[in-house]
């Protein structure tokens, strides 16, 4: 066999296939074999490097050369000119945003420069169907570690004293909740991985369970160990087919190696780990809904306590953690408690990955230490706003989050410092807003969901979200009332005070942070019957610029209701408001810019 000079990593992530990244592995395979490099260059599929906005990606090593958008028909161009003649193909490169050059390497490339990737370390590196490769990085050493070096206890204290909070939503301490599993009576326990990741424009979770999925199964063999358990489940929705694939790959390789199963490493240990799958209910993402789904029941929460820890699955003890808790497990034990306590701030330690979407130019998977403010984020990774127009706000958190406006642009993102604004770190979603967003009608879209995800059981969530809801439509099609701010203040804090489960109780987080911080847009709404953002159709008109108007009657041909009238040649044109519906077709296609949004 050849020595491999060339190492080409492809991203084989949800994002960069559903772009095409399997027919650029094809074209790949052929152009290799056209000029018998096969032995030459290796090539790698590899999970989601987090550039999604610029996929499909493409990494050559050795010199580290990343190409974006990749389309089959560049790769005759790739191979005859990068690996045979040793130029980059220009054009391939990525450009940022205010840049006239284009970047070649990947470490100079602003996205990647500001971050910290430690539980994404491996994701875009390695190819996550081959165990090889993940211990060849280290992997399974941690287990090898607790399980011939440390008691469960130790193992305990080391994530205790490493800081480590729940990356699910709610921060509450790993270590202590592992203790209180320990410490539960019962001979059989459970460990469940929650892979049921159901925020709008959230992908975390799915990203690390695609591109690392070894080090989950590490983490949970940890836990296992831990807390006395020798079972563990992975509840993932069904709606991720790639990481449903990968992760039973990985647990046959496991299991096939000898690191799932009976007597792992000749320590007496015996621990395996099964996959669940749901159907999609967001309300499933709670831990005691997921319970009942994972037993086959209704994904219905019920109070606590009891807690999991004490009466779980099957009514024994179960230990719950979300999928980035567990990937930062075996990086803790392999670098100490010190380390990752020396990440982030005196409350919030280690990274953060959150998914960044909405208005910015580089959306994608980024990974910060926590306490990295919403400034970095967007402006130094995200690259800023599209089209030069002005950051407004982030929801951050998803459905059960919060927006934070400009002014908190240099607000260290960490739990407590969300949770003062009136916002929560959630999983980790993070949708950016720019000038042209309405603020009310950002609240209506996640009351809308959260509304309609609601399971039903408790009436503070069924009945208080459907009122909460059915208030913000009206406002937003112009029929608000004096009276329904406070109405909407006081049905939140009813919610939030009496709702069974913590996504009832989070619900209305939207709206009572964009009535903090945007209370005026509401004001317009109700009292001007406006959207300062012209975004709410109910509340717009659109009207011909006399000075602009030509006449042109491009306007009145392109109207679908004929709400337009005038004479050719002789402006301005009128727009009939009782006939027109607000399409906005007029406005898009005159050539002038005589019609404005009023």
């Amino acid at each position: 066999m050849k020595y491999q000079r060339v190492h080409l990593l492809l991203c084989h992530g949800t994002a960069c296939v559903s772009a095409g990244s399997e027919k650029i592995d094809e074209a790949i395979k052929e152009e290799l074999k056209k000029y018998s490099l096969e032995e030459e260059v290796r090539l790698v599929p590899t999970g989601c490097f987090g550039f999604c906005a610029m996929g499909p990606v493409m990494l050559v090593y050795p010199e580290g050369v990343m190409y974006c958008r990749v389309k089959p028909e560049d790769i005759e161009e790739i191979v005859c000119e990068h690996l045979l003649k040793g130029r980059i193909v220009e054009r391939l490169l990525y450009k940022e945003p205010d840049g006239k050059e284009r970047v070649a390497e990947l470490s100079d490339i602003e996205f990647f420069r500001h971050q910290r990737r430690e539980v994404l370390h491996n994701c875009g590196q390695i190819n996550p169907e081959d165990i090889g490769e993940y211990i060849a990085r280290d992997g399974y050493f941690a287990l090898a570690e607790v399980l011939m070096k440390r008691s469960p206890q130790e193992v305990i204290d080391i994530i205790t004293k490493s800081g480590l909070r729940g990356r699910g939503g709610g921060g509450f301490p790993t270590g202590r909740k592992w203790s209180y599993a320990k410490q539960a009576t019962g001979e059989i326990k459970y460990v469940i991985c929650n892979g049921d990741e159901g925020d709008p424009g959230a992908f975390m979770d799915r990203s690390v369970m695609e591109g690392d999925p070894h080090a989950i199964l590490e983490g949970m063999s940890i836990a296992g160990y831990a807390i006395g358990s020798s079972q563990g489940y992975i509840y993932v929705r069904a709606e991720y087919p790639i990481a449903v694939e990968r992760l039973e790959h990985a647990i046959g390789e496991a299991r096939k190696t000898g690191l799932l199963g009976k007597d792992i490493f000749g320590s007496g240990f015996d621990f395996d780990i099964e996959l669940r799958l749901g159907a999609g209910a967001f309300v499933c993402g709670e831990e005691t809904a997921l319970l009942h789904s994972l037993a086959g029941r209704r994904g219905e929460p019920r109070p606590r306590p009891p807690f999991p820890a004490v009466d779980g699955l099957f009514h024994r003890p179960t230990l719950i953690n979300n999928v980035e808790t567990l990937a930062n497990v075996p990086r803790i034990i392999l670098n100490g408690a010190e380390w990752f306590a020396g990440i982030g701030t005196e409350k919030s330690k280690g990274t953060k990955v959150f998914a960044l979407a909405g208005k910015i130019n580089n959306t994608g998977l980024i990974e910060v230490p926590m306490g990295t403010s919403l400034r970095t984020i967007i402006y130094d990774i995200g690259g800023g706003i599209p089209k030069g127009r002005e950051f407004k706000a982030a929801q951050i958190g998803g459905p059960s989050g919060g927006c934070l406006p400009k002014e908190y642009l240099d607000t260290p993102l960490d739990y407590d410092s969300l949770i003062e604004l009136g916002a929560m770190m959630g999983s980790g979603g993070l949708i950016v807003m720019d000038e042209s967003d309405c603020m009310v009608d950002i609240a209506r879209f996640f009351l809308e969901f959260t509304q309609d995800e609601s399971c039903g059981k408790c009436t503070p969530c069924r009945v208080g979200t459907k009122r909460m809801l059915e208030i913000l439509e009206r406002i937003t099609q112009g029929e608000g009332e004096e009276g329904d701010i406070d109405l909407l203040k006081s049905l939140a804090e009813d919610i939030k005070g009496s709702s069974l489960c913590g996504l009832g109780q989070t619900a209305p987080n939207p709206v009572l942070s964009t009535l903090r911080f945007f209370e005026d847009e509401y004001i317009a709404h109700i009292r001007d019957k406006r959207c300062p953002a012209g975004v709410c159709s109910s509340l717009l008109r659109f009207e011909i610029i006399p000075e602009k108007c030509t006449a042109c009657t491009v306007c009145a041909r392109v109207c679908p209701v004929d709400a337009i009238s005038g004479t050719p040649r002789k402006p301005p044109f009128v727009i009939h408001q009782d006939i027109c519906i607000k399409c906005g077709a007029c406005q898009a296609k005159c050539p002038f810019g005589a019609i404005a949004k009023v």
